[in-house]
């Protein structure tokens, strides 16, 4: 029966005109790029005629150059992949090897999904094996249900590329087991797992090897793991640094609460030191999560400019974010309020699709990928412009001053503690 399908389907692709278009999913305005949009009740019309072909595209070509037909023709029904694609930023004609960590949720597991429909195989390192097998499942029943077509659907998540593995960034004996299990070149690897305390904790918890939880999580997990995934590279390949607004003590985000500084090192130069390698803040105060990624993206892109490597690093901020596993040890009835207020009433909150999407533009676009060290960012509530705002709202941003103000020397020491760190554990 299968045969006899393809057999129909090759049958009359040609006499279907030349080309297709997007249509606007049931469940929102999520259109396909690279081709028109409009809406459900013209499409049989437009399909129809021929003298539309001012709004369609040429099949053959499309097809070419994403080099798998039946990923094209279902990103129109997929997860909000598809406008970003018409701002002819993306190369998709050479599949990519990607890395995400995180990826088992929130925008981590969008950008999965979005970067996997477009062909590329995607690695998605997760705390657990079963985290990373169940977001393989999710990603697969995203396509699925949003597919209007059950037999393209099958096939196409049958060709999509997504490869499950365990990394616990808490564990630096997890970190070094995933990374031996590495073979080959990723074309861009993207540093976006990440947790946050509860706001209340007045304990301090910590890794496998002591350190403080957010810390030794979010950035000595991932320092860690970028030493032991340098090898696995590309030439010319790019990391993605997730990070926050909330770094800036000067920006709206940043304001609220006890202001987000490293201060001179105190917790971490006594934590080398003492050989402890325990502190409860890196400034040496008292607990509180501290924003460290804007550093090492800029000292790390220094670096390596000063080996000579082609290599890019850039970091981004996807915006307010509520509903995704960073706020999950927070007040969950407070969380859920908040995230209505901030998205629904006062329009400043994002969706976890814009952020993927924000995820996807820095590890794929050909603008971003000219140079590194930099950092993207878009006002709050850009969600609303939806794909549109890739390159557009969401663009080049200011770091902190604090950060602009380290490259002096603090972030150079930030760096060398951090590998000592990690190397002592």
């Amino acid at each position: 029966m299968v045969r006899v399908l393809i057999l129909l389907h090759s049958l009359l692709l040609p006499t279907i005109s030349s080309g297709f278009v997007a249509t606007n999913d049931r469940r929102g305005n999520r259109q396909t790029g690279q081709f028109a949009s409009r809406s459900d009740s013209d499409e049989s019309a437009q399909l129809a005629s021929s003298s539309s072909s001012s709004q369609l595209v040429d099949r053959r070509s499309a097809l070419e150059q994403s080099g798998i037909a039946l990923s094209s023709l279902l990103l129109s029904q997929s997860m909000g992949v598809g406008d970003a694609l018409a701002l002819g930023d993306y190369d998709d004609s050479k599949k990519k090897r990607i890395l995400i960590t995180g990826a088992n949720s929130g925008i981590g597991l969008d950008a999965a999904q979005r970067m996997a429909l477009r062909g590329h195989e995607v690695t998605l390192a997760c705390r657990t094996l079963e985290k990373a097998k169940g977001a393989v499942e999710k990603i697969k029943n995203n396509v699925a249900n949003d597919a209007d077509d059950a037999f393209y659907a099958i096939e196409l998540i049958k060709s999509i590329k997504l490869v499950p593995m365990e990394c616990d960034l808490a564990d630096l004996a997890s970190v070094g087991a995933f990374a031996k299990q590495l073979d080959g070149k990723f074309d861009a690897v993207c540093y976006n797992a990440g947790l946050a305390r509860n706001t209340e904790a007045k304990d301090v918890a910590r890794t496998k090897q002591g350190f403080e939880l957010t810390v030794g999580t979010n950035h000595l997990g991932h320092f860690y793991l970028n030493r032991l995934l340098m090898p696995h590279i590309a030439e010319s390949g790019r990391i993605v640094v997730t990070a926050s607004s909330v770094h800036d003590p000067d920006s709206a985000g940043g304001a609220q609460g006890v202001p987000a500084t490293l201060g001179q090192l105190e917790g971490l130069e006594r934590a080398v030191s003492s050989g402890t390698g325990q502190f409860d803040m890196v400034n040496g105060g008292s607990f509180n999560a501290d924003k460290c990624n804007i550093l090492f993206t800029r000292e790390l892109q220094r670096r390596l400019d000063a080996s000579g490597s082609n290599i890019k690093v850039n970091s981004f901020t996807p915006g307010l974010i509520v509903s995704t596993g960073l706020f999950r040890d927070q007040n969950q009835l407070f969380t859920k309020v908040f995230d209505v207020a901030a998205t629904n009433l006062l329009k400043v909150g994002e969706s976890i699709s814009y952020g993927g999407g924000c995820l996807e533009y820095v590890a794929l676009s050909e603008k971003v990928g000219e140079k590194g060290g930099l950092y993207y960012y878009s006002p709050p509530g850009s969600s609303k412009y939806g794909e549109e705002a890739y390159g557009k709202q969401f663009t080049l941003g200011e770091v902190s001053n604090e950060a602009r103000a380290s490259d002096a020397g603090l972030a150079k020491r930030f760096w060398e503690l951090s590998d000592k760190l990690v190397g002592a554990a």
